[in-house]
């Protein structure tokens, strides 16, 4: 019975981890340095994150990227670009500066939405895991390795345990949404 509910738990578990991850990068009008999180350079032959290359600084409403080797400048500039995150990289010569201009009200409208339409694509990724339990649960009372009523007991806790992850998507996305809406 635990096994079920410990991979349901699992599986639902890494679906909130991904929305975490994906708000994270959602731009909000302020500088955040997790959205350079994604970006790669071609370092001596090898794909390497920026963070890894360079030191990263807030500046109210801009990033800072100061690389180790200067010589990386360029290549730093061109794959942010390269990963389209809806900012232009400024390079000094010494540093490669992003600026992230304030959401009007129309871009925090979109933005919302975008963060809406991640809160629910979460909800269904654990409508299918909770499925996906279902049907092992179902196959394991058809082989007869449980009885009908540990399958009971075990589809209720499930769909607890949907209900909780849902909550707390919805918790998410709301903090999200007030982050946005922000002026």
């Amino acid at each position: 019975m635990n096994d079920f509910l410990s991979m349901a738990k699992s599986s639902m578990e890494k679906s909130l981890g991904f929305l975490e991850e994906e708000y994270k990068l959602i731009k909000v009008g302020r500088a955040n340095p997790k959205i350079l999180d994604r970006v790669c350079i071609d370092y001596y032959g090898t794909k390497t994150p920026v963070n890894q290359v360079a030191s990263i600084s807030v500046d109210a409403r801009s990033l800072i990227i100061k690389p180790w080797d200067s010589s990386l400048l360029k290549e730093i500039e061109k794959s942010i670009q390269k990963e389209d995150l809806g900012v232009t990289p400024h390079n000094d010569g010494e540093k490669v500066r992003i600026n992230f201009p304030p959401l009007n009200e129309e871009e925090r409208l979109k933005t919302s939405r975008q963060v809406s339409k991640l809160a629910e694509d979460c909800k269904v990724a654990v409508r299918n895991v909770r499925r996906d339990i279902k049907s092992k649960v179902d196959a394991a009372v058809k082989l007869k390795e449980i009885t009908e009523d540990e399958s009971n007991r075990i589809e209720k806790k499930l769909q607890d345990l949907t209900d909780s992850h849902n909550k707390q998507i919805e918790i998410m996305r709301d903090s999200k949404i007030k982050e946005v809406m922000e002026v």
